[in-house]
Order: structure tokens, then sequence, then C-alpha cells
């Protein structure tokens, strides 16, 4: 017969664990019912699965976004269907891919076990977004966990695919740079400097163009260290820069106003402003509190600074669409629609339609990122590095000479 774990308390209210063996499910809940003891949750236990991959197992692997989501969403498939949260959860816990996602849930029923709420429990884990967390909680007062759940999955959802595209753009770029500059760094200062060494042992001149090819390789030789010794003292004065809080918030200031780049990160603020914020005033927490939670998902200090104005200004009598106006931040039509939700009360509905445009308007602007960017780089650096074998190869028609 089936193996069933189980969870209850005693007559006393003492927590009881372990495992029956029992015919179904009803059975074994049949069972912990003769004893007198309240059922928590009962689950069949299934043997772990012999295809599990061996990197699943690594605990120090830990759980990504992906798997939080599809977590999040089984939970509130189970929750709709009748189950309890701890049955659910142990479900979850069992079916995890990685052994990191499987401890958090185990430790989450614990936690749960021992008097706290479920929110409370997953505000411990930073795989854990601060806004799904605030959404569970408001659904646990109102009753309808399964719903904000859902939500909490597609906002996670909506923004590891947005962050995957630009991602996506950017790679093939990357390592046709990465591949033609390791190339011509070859070149330059390792095979013209010997073909130029056979050369002048031979008493010919270099053309022109391994000439200047040349010319660049002895200043780089010469004055390599210093060069090197500049850009890595650049890279750290940036760094120390950004670190502090005024010269990230320049930092993140200017790079709004980048061309093109800084149009995908106003439109991805603005995403993320309206989206977030519609859902959580839709599922019953204030303006005030979403803006907490909202200037928190920003990575840009700058349009941070901009919630965090806002929302103090709105605290004032202000209006919400009036703090939203502020020069190079948010889009234009995100202040626009919210003055007009403002006086129609429908904040949560203009803002998902508003998110809804900006994110389609996001994915526009990243696949013509990608259009415009790699024949840019492909017509760059095929120019450089066929520069640099034409210089190649007209020395060695000047050596065949």
């Amino acid at each position: 017969m089936p193996i069933y774990a189980f969870t209850a308390r005693d007559a006393n209210g003492t927590p009881r664990e372990g495992t029956l063996e029992a015919a179904s499910p009803n059975d074994a809940a049949t069972e912990l019912r003769d004893r007198g003891w309240l059922i928590i949750s009962v689950n069949e236990q299934t043997a772990t699965s012999p295809n599990t991959s061996l990197l699943a197992k690594l605990p120090f692997l830990g759980p990504s976004s992906l798997h939080v989501e599809i977590s999040l969403q089984q939970i509130a498939v189970m929750l709709r269907g009748g189950l309890t949260l701890l049955s659910s959860l142990n479900t979850c816990s069992e079916q995890a891919p990685r052994a990191s996602m499987r401890r958090i849930w185990a430790e989450v029923i614990e936690r749960i076990q021992e008097g706290a709420s479920f929110s409370d429990a997953l505000s411990e884990y930073s795989c854990i977004p601060d806004y799904a967390v605030r959404l569970i909680r408001v659904g646990e007062q109102t009753g309808v966990l399964e719903s904000v759940l859902v939500q909490a999955a597609q906002m996670m959802t909506s923004r590891r695919e947005a962050k995957r595209d630009l991602m996506t753009a950017l790679a093939y770029p990357s390592i046709v740079v990465v591949a033609a500059t390791g190339v011509t760094t070859y070149m330059v200062t390792y095979l013209i400097p010997k073909l130029s060494e056979f050369l002048r042992g031979i008493g010919k001149e270099l053309p022109a163009m391994t000439q200047f090819l040349m010319d660049i390789s002895e200043f780089v030789q010469q004055y390599g260290f210093a060069i090197l010794g500049g850009i890595l003292t650049t890279l750290v004065a940036f760094t120390l820069i950004y670190m502090s809080q005024s010269g990230r918030l320049a930092c993140d200031r200017i790079a709004l106003r980048l061309p093109i780049i800084g149009r995908i990160f106003r439109l991805s603020g603005t995403t993320t402003f309206s989206q977030c914020l519609g859902i959580l005033v839709r599922s019953g927490i204030t303006v005030l509190e979403g803006l907490v939670t909202v200037e928190q998902l920003h990575y840009n200090r700058f349009l941070a600074q901009t919630v965090q104005r806002a929302r103090e200004s709105v605290m004032q009598g202000r209006s919400l669409a009036d703090t939203l106006k502020v020069k190079g931040a948010y889009m234009p039509l995100l202040t626009s629609m919210t003055a007009v939700a403002e006086q129609a009360g429908n904040l949560d509905e203009v803002l998902d339609e508003v998110s809804r445009f900006h994110e389609n308007q996001l994915k526009s602007m990243i696949r013509q990122l990608a259009a415009w960017i790699t024949p840019v780089v492909t017509i760059v650096v095929g120019g450089i590095v066929g520069f640099v074998y034409i210089a190649f190869f007209l020395a060695l028609f000047a050596a065949a000479g």
C-alpha cells in the first residue's frame, strides 16, 4: 500500500508528524481522525526520480525566478482546487526541481506550523520579490490568496522576459566584439611585428597600411601598461563614484538621457511603475503603500527618487499625476493617463492599460535595437578586421616581391 506523510495536532495541540500505510488519502485521514488528531496535511510519499538533474541536487545552486514563478502558480492552482495551503506547499516541496527550492518550501512549512503567516515566512527569502510578499499579505487578509499568487507570478514573468529579451539582443554583438578584438590584438601585437622584423631583415619597405599598424603596435607596446593603468584607474574611479549616493543618482539620471538606451530604460521604468502599482492597487493596497514597493523595484536611483518624492507630495495632498511630471523620468503618457484615472476613479484599470502599452513599446524597441546594433557592429568590426588583414597580406606580397 502507499505510504502517506502526515502533519497533525493531537488533542493537547502538540504537533505530530510521521508516516502511515493506507489504501487511499481518505483512509489515511480517517485513521488520523480516529486517533482524535486534527489533520493539517496528508501527502503520498513519492520516490525521488532517478532522472533528476545532478545540477539540481547541488545545494549551492539557488532557485531561479522561473522556479519561483512556477511554484506560485502551482500553489494557486491547488488552492483553487480545494487543497489546504500546507498540502500545496508540501506538493511544491516534493516537486521542486532544485534542492534549494525544496529547502525553502520545507522551511516555509515549518514557519507556518510555528504560527507565522505565509507572507511573513516568504519575506525571509531574497528570491521572493517584495511586491509578491505584499500581494500575498493582502491576499491572506482578503481571502483571495490564489488570485494574488497568479498576479505575483505574472509580474515576475514579465520582468524576467524583459530582462531576457534585452540580454538576448546584446549577446550576439558582444560576442562579435570580443572575438574580433581578440583576433585584431593578436595580429597587431604578435604576427605583424614578426613579419615586420622579417621584411626589415631582407631590406624591404613596409606598405603604408602595414606601417600604420606597426606604429599603432609600437605605441601600444611602449605605453601599454600606462594605457591599461589609466583604464583601470578610470574604472575604479567610476565604480567609487557610482557607489556613492550622489554619484549613482547622477549616473542613473544621465543613463536615462542617452540615445536609444535611455529610451529603453525609461520604457522599462514606466512599465515597472504602472504594472506594479496597478496590481497592488487592484489587490487592495493603498497608493501610498504601493509607491513604497514601486520605489524598491527601481534599479535606477533617479526613478526611485522620483517615486519617493511623489509619495511625499501625495501625502501633502497633491495629485499623483502632477508629482510624476519630472523631466527625463517616466514617459509622458503615464502622467497624462494617471491624471485621467484620478478623476475617473479607476487608477488600477488605467495603469494596467498603460503597462501593456509601454510593455509592447519596450519589446518593439528591444527588437529594433537588435536589428540596428547587429549590422552596425558587424560593419564596424568587419572593417577593422578587414583593414588588419589587408595590411597583413600587403606585407606578405611585399616580402614575396
